[in-house]
């Protein structure tokens, strides 16, 4: 029987990833790991046994987590938030247990946003133009973003998730005092500006074994949490998500991972916004953590006999060493326009669009 630890289980991106391998139909011992006492109960039904650990940041992490993975012979570490993909991808050797991870230079690249766009840019791929924001030189690096990228501006951190440091700017005044805001809050993060996009908002989770995609699917993101509480409208999760199935997204965010990785393994969640020409533009890859409605699509195939649309299963079996059903698709796995529809305290709903109730008003 496999045993499998998840670090960062009480988090919402964790408990759906337990959720998807509890569904599985494969017995297994899963155990969690969380930093919060309050957390981890969110995880504690789903799991056979869930411990508390330090930050990952903290000099003795790796220690505890192989304690946890000695004493019950764990054989295989899913990490799901990006500063513990960050902080396992870097000491990965010095885990006592297996993981799936992309390599590390792959990592790093991608937990950094303009290092990101800088590749795709010298590789010829279209993606969206990025300008570093440099203290020292704060307004006069903000005017030439708006000579070179336009009158709407995108300001953004270069490394982390739910759309850190984030705000849509129309002016050199709004960008120099959001980023002395942040700086008052002793936030040291690198920041960025990148042209406003406006068009659709697509993520594409993919699951890959050296070079060859293994399975995908994309989303559109169509409403989020609690929008009104962050000036970008961005707050990292959607309330409201649905199936696409489109050509050009999936050979865009084919091209976004095989460009920086073209042996790439592990997990690629590729996030996606539409251009003013209607082409998807890559701009950012989340590298060996899921979405955090990875659920969604593990949840779909259940509904429609599509049991490789569970990503989180299947990187189980590519890091176990299984072989993966031959009938595995690469693209559109799912019908498109399946509405998963969820909300804080809510259940979760899956919803084809032919079954939604019309908007009047």
């Amino acid at each position: 029987m496999k045993k499998i630890l998840i670090t960062g289980a009480g988090g919402p991106a964790g408990v759906n990833v337990l959720r998807s391998l509890r569904d599985s139909g494969e017995e297994m011992k899963l155990y969690g790991t969380d930093i919060s006492a309050y957390h981890v109960e969110f995880a504690r039904p789903l799991l056979d046994d869930v411990f508390i650990v330090p930050r990952c940041t903290a000099p003795n992490y790796i220690e505890e987590l192989n304690k946890v993975i000695d004493e019950h012979g764990i054989e295989f570490v899913h990490t799901q938030p990006d500063i513990e993909v960050k902080a396992i991808s870097e000491k990965r050797e010095q885990l006592h247990a297996k993981t799936y991870l992309p390599s590390k230079e792959t990592v790093k690249i991608c937990h950094d946003k303009n290092l990101s766009a800088k590749i795709w840019d010298k590789n010829g791929f279209p993606t969206v133009k990025s300008i570093v924001l440099h203290d020292e030189t704060l307004k006069e690096d903000l005017e030439r973003a708006f000579q070179e990228l336009g009158p709407n501006l995108w300001i953004r951190a270069t490394q982390g998730a739910g759309g850190t440091g984030s705000t849509p700017c129309d002016s050199v005044d709004l960008g120099v005092h959001w980023i002395k805001y942040w700086r008052a809050r002793g936030n040291k993060w690198v920041f960025i500006a990148q042209e406003n996009l406006t068009g659709r908002n697509v993520a594409f989770q993919s699951v890959w074994k050296d070079g060859k995609l293994i399975t995908s699917q994309a989303r559109e993101r169509l409403e989020y949490i609690y929008p009104y509480l962050a000036p970008s409208g961005v707050t990292g999760t959607p309330v409201v998500a649905a199936t696409v199935n489109n050509d050009t997204v999936n050979e865009m965010a084919t091209k976004a991972v095989l460009s920086i990785d073209k042996n790439a393994s592990g997990v690629f969640c590729v996030d996606m916004k539409y251009n003013k020409e209607g082409i998807p533009m890559p701009t950012e890859i989340n590298p060996g953590r899921f979405f955090t409605t990875s659920y969604f699509f593990s949840y779909a195939g259940g509904q429609y006999k599509v049991p490789y649309a569970n990503m989180p299963y299947m990187l189980v079996k590519l890091g176990f060493g299984d072989p993966i059903p031959p009938e595995t698709k690469q693209y559109n796995i799912l019908p498109a326009g399946l509405h998963w529809i969820r909300h804080i305290d809510c259940s979760f709903h899956l919803i084809p669009k032919d079954k939604l109730m019309e908007e009047k008003f």
